[in-house]
């Protein structure tokens, strides 16, 4: 080789890292520092990844791009290849890439091209049993088709879709098909319950059900042999990121999950942005994104479709979040648009280990069941507090755009039977177990068509203390506000235009101002006891 030939080649390959490094830089966003601007709380700036110019791909491992061949152990070795050579980027280009459970590594980088669709087998066998967290509580499931733990710099970026093929796990509830539908989702396979109003996959599913009490954690079982029996009950959540820090979702696609969607634990320096995930709207415990006691993070400029919450804020349920400890806080919610759920943006119910600073600001819902959704029970424990809210447009929300609920899943003071009405709801003893929502500020909410406007419903023994909310237009609502169980709300230039009853109607609350009417006290039947 000549010398202009050896000059030339070495000039080459000290090109190729920065080369790769700019292309992998073209479909990074950058995160512009003034979405901090207006948060009402020390919000530190949260940490992105970052990675060296090493990229692989798949098919190098191996993988086939043909939906039938399972690139699992391909997709996997890629992974593992970039994190030995000290991180980089593994690349899934255009195809349809069957494939198990990925595990993302330590300094990698998973990115996807335009037309790349990765489709998650229904082959339950190929996800094993692990412990893991589920609804708050410490438990088993399936493992998730992606997963991290105890992983740094960490991201799934570019413009492909995942698919978690979750119609071959979920149950399904007749009430929420048409005729037609439930006949032929019947005929497809599977098993009915005994009242024969919810379809299952597999009779091991509705084992799993039936060994249900507390939501959807299974009691009784115990051996690894009944475990395995109620496998297809197991339901993974489609992403599960656990103790992991600065992690990053950008670009992609998530749709079709076995049960949650996004779930990031314990985590911190998380960013998620314009990032679309999409559940359909009858998937069982199909929620979009459920953020749990996680520390700093972003969750922006994302679309949310889901068959149950959008984007809910959780710390663990009961006795095992509290024992975690791990609030979620330092949490910017913005320029997000959600499509359906049965939330748009949710804290709880599982809220024991406790939720503070959270800002969310300039979103958009567009017939959730509720819009801004605080709920929480007895037993739970865990402090809410220091929420901020501004900014929030929403249409077509059939029951309250603005809803707490101290007695979700349980009887709540205004549901009394017509022999209890006139008795005064019990008083519990506060303890460690009592949930306590308060510092919550909501401004400039406009909502067009909703069922009851607001409703506040605290516990007797800790109500909802210190809430503001101010310029608030809420038309085409079936009912007014319901203000009971509060402690020190103020309502400050609210327009609610109601078919029937009161505008705002008060009980069972005290230190209560509504457009400059201070009420000290107002009994059970709305009956003011001292009015300033």
């Amino acid at each position: 080789m000549n010398t202009l030939a050896k000059r030339l080649l070495l000039v080459a390959t000290l090109c190729l890292p920065l080369t790769a490094n700019l292309v992998q830089a073209q479909h990074r966003e950058v995160i512009d520092n003034s979405i901090y601007n207006d948060v009402p709380f020390e919000m530190p700036k949260v940490q992105q990844p970052s990675f060296p110019a090493l990229s692989v791909n798949i098919k190098d491992f191996g993988a086939k791009g043909d939906g039938v061949t399972l690139n699992t152990q391909a997709i996997n070795d890629a992974i593992k290849e970039v994190n030995s050579k000290g991180g980089g980027t593994v690349v899934i280009p255009e195809g349809l890439w069957l494939s198990g459970p990925i595990e993302l590594l330590s300094n990698v980088n998973l990115y996807t091209e335009r037309n790349s669709l990765v489709l998650f087998t229904d082959d339950f066998d190929a996800y094993p049993i692990i412990s893991t967290s589920f609804e708050g509580l410490e438990t088993r499931r399936c493992q998730s088709p992606i997963w991290a733990r105890n992983a740094e710099n960490i991201a799934i970026t570019g413009y492909g879709a995942f698919d978690g093929a979750g119609d071959s796990w979920r149950p399904v509830k007749k009430e929420k098909l048409t005729a037609s539908q439930w006949s032929k989702l019947v005929k497809s396979g599977g098993v009915l319950d005994e009242a024969k109003k919810i379809w299952y996959p597999t009779a091991g599913s509705l084992k799993g059900a039936l060994a249900c009490k507390n939501f959807n954690n299974p009691e009784g079982i115990e051996t690894d042999e009944e475990w395995n029996e109620i496998k297809p009950w197991l339901r993974p959540v489609l992403l599960n990121i656990v103790k992991s820090k600065k992690v990053l979702l950008e670009g992609v696609t998530f749709k079709n999950s076995p049960s949650w969607c996004l779930h990031p634990l314990s985590c911190e320096d998380i960013t998620i942005n314009n990032v679309k995930v999409f559940n359909p709207w009858y998937s069982q415990n199909g929620d979009a994104l459920d953020m749990e006691s996680c520390k700093n993070a972003l969750i922006i400029n994302n679309i949310f479709d889901a068959g149950d919450d959008a984007i809910c804020i959780k710390s663990g349920k009961d006795e095992d979040g509290r024992r975690r400890g791990e609030p979620c806080q330092n949490v910017l919610v913005k320029n997000n648009v959600v499509l359906h759920g049965h939330g748009g943006f949710v804290v709880g119910s599982e809220m024991s280990g406790g939720v503070k600073n959270i800002y969310v600001a300039d979103c958009t819902f567009l017939g959730t069941d509720v819009g801004l959704r605080f709920k929480s029970t007895r037993g739970r424990g865990g402090v809410v507090e220091n929420i901020f809210i501004n900014n929030i447009n929403m249409i077509n929300i059939p029951n309250e755009p603005l809803l707490f609920d101290l007695f979700y899943g349980g009887k709540a003071p205004d549901e009394l039977t017509e022999a209890d009405k006139n008795r005064k709801p019990a008083l519990m003893p506060v303890t460690i177990e009592t949930p306590a929502f308060r510092n919550i500020h909501i401004s400039n909410v406009t909502c067009k068509g909703a069922g009851r406007a607001m409703f506040f419903n605290g516990l007797p023994e800790m109500p909802i203390q210190n809430v503001t909310v101010k310029d608030v237009v809420i038309t085409d609502a079936a009912e007014g506000a319901v203000i009971s169980q509060a402690d020190g709300v103020t309502l400050e230039n609210i327009h609610i235009q109601a078919a029937k009853g009161a505008t705002v109607e008060l009980k069972s609350a005290k230190n209560i101002k509504v457009e400059g009417v201070f009420y000290k006290e107002i009994d059970a039947k709305g009956k003011s006891i001292n009015k300033k």
